[in-house]
């Protein structure tokens, strides 16, 4: 048998069943992390076979084969680096996730933590869900992170009592709002935003280039060329999202929906424009040799090269580049991306628009799905929005991360009724000396990782 479950259906005694799980540590702190572990090992050890895709270091070292793939992302990964055992890879030169297990790549510990000014959020008297009347000051103008075991209280402080309360205070929520007494300091930030792994659209039509805003400036581009301006194009003709110069027999999506009575609807490429979504007459204006449809099957990185000496189109692209994801193709369907690709697409936008002076940025577990690699891009990313006049709070497990952050708030003891109670604040190595909090336990994972928590810099 084969067996695509969720973690709740592991605890059956099935025997000769093939598992797969996709990233089962997500959401999960270490600590529980351990028992998922455990749980795997027990399954294999009764008979069964178990396949795990995985970025977690420690699922990594338990495991008893391991397949690397890549070297890269997108066009330029698909390729099998490594397959065997994890002293075989961490012995690999061409794997780059073998230069993190070895030490040679690392996340860097802050030289210098940012230190607290008197621009704050103070949330008084939390007590929604098993939030235990919590009182806890967000310090401003740095990077903070929420962590505690799963179910300890960290989605329901941030998103039901703080992003709904701040947002209800300005009028734009109308939904239900976590109970607290008071939500003071609200003052000191001019917005609020929630940068989740929700789609960035939900068409064909949508990509990451009209996300980012840079498709305006490409338009332009064409719509400037002698042959556009022979034929009396402007810059929309060449949008696939209005009528003119798309092909209007699928609208701009470069498919035809072709609904069936019994079965799932079924997508074909569309006959008239042969998936390229626009008229032909507009496919023969070209820029430096390249159609818009051509431009649009580019990479972020060739693109880059392609409009070097466009900089209205460069300098948001790079931000593309910058969170790690100059692979994707400027025209790829958002429908396409995964989860942690929306959320990095929707981060870039924030660094290219550069107006979140004043503006507080929330995270809920932004390394789901991310390699070592691309936490560290992630990481340079929140750097930039900060050194911006940001504020960017986060909720997270993952021990890169919190590692690196200004300022730690720690929920807890446990999950459920066990938890809701500030167990811990502070940066990561004072929080990492108490012993009344899991975190503090973290220190013998990091040890692993080649750092220790307790003699980081303050």
């Amino acid at each position: 048998q084969t067996c695509a479950l969720p973690i709740s259906n592991l605890g059956s005694l099935l025997v000769g069943t093939l598992y797969v799980l996709d990233e089962p540590s997500i959401g999960l702190h270490p600590r529980d992390n351990s028992r998922l572990i455990k749980i795997l090992e027990n399954l294999r050890d009764i008979g069964n076979t178990v396949v795990v895709v995985e970025h977690d270091e420690e699922t990594m070292r338990k495991a008893d084969h391991v397949i690397d793939i890549g070297v890269n992302a997108g066009e330029f990964g698909g390729e099998l680096v490594y397959q065997g055992d994890l002293k075989g890879l961490i012995k690999n030169d061409r794997s780059l996730t073998a230069k993190y297990l070895r030490g040679d790549a690392e996340v860097k510990v802050p030289a210098q933590r940012r230190k607290a000014t008197k621009r704050s959020i103070e949330i008084v008297g939390a007590r929604e869900h098993n939030l235990k009347d919590v009182t806890v000051k967000l310090p401003l103008d740095m990077l903070v992170c929420i962590t505690g075991v799963s179910g300890s209280g960290k989605s329901t402080l941030v998103h039901d009592v703080l992003y709904a309360g701040v947002k209800k205070m300005r009028g734009e929520w109308n939904a239900a709002v976590g109970f607290c007494k008071e939500i003071k300091g609200v003052e000191h930030i001019d917005d609020v935003i929630l940068v989740d792994q929700s789609p960035i659209g939900r068409t064909p039509r949508s990509n990451p280039v009209t996300y980012v805003k840079a498709y305006d400036a490409v338009r332009e581009v064409f719509a400037a060329t002698n042959a556009a301006k022979t034929k009396g194009f402007n810059a929309s003709h060449f949008s696939f999202n209005v009528p003119g110069g798309r092909c209007e027999i699928c609208q701009g999506s470069g498919v035809v929906t072709i609904e069936m009575q019994f079965l799932a609807d079924v997508e074909l490429v569309c006959e008239d424009c042969r998936g390229t979504r626009f008229r032909q007459e507009i496919l023969d204006v070209r820029y430096k040799g390249r159609n818009i449809h051509e431009v649009l099957e580019m990479t972020v990185r060739e693109a880059l090269l392609f409009f070097k000496d466009v900089a209205k189109i460069t300098s948001r692209l790079k931000v593309l580049e910058a969170v790690g994801l100059g692979y994707l193709r400027l025209g790829q369907s958002a429908t396409t991306l995964s989860g942690g690709e929306a959320q990095r697409v929707k981060l870039a936008s924030h660094l290219a628009q550069k107006t979140t002076a004043k503006t507080l940025l929330i995270f809920d577990e932004p390394t789901t799905g991310l390699h070592f690699d691309d936490i560290n891009k992630l990481l340079s990313a929140f750097r930039a929005l900060i050194d911006s006049g940001g504020s960017i709070l986060v909720i997270e497990h993952n021990i890169d991360v919190i590692k690196t952050a200004d300022h730690v708030i720690d929920l807890g003891p446990e999950g459920g009724i066990g938890g809701g109670e500030i167990v811990a604040t502070g940066t990561p190595e004072q929080v990492a000396k108490v012993e009344g909090s899991f975190t503090d336990r973290k220190s013998t994972r990091l040890n692993s990782s080649h750092t220790d928590i307790s003699r980081m810099p303050s």
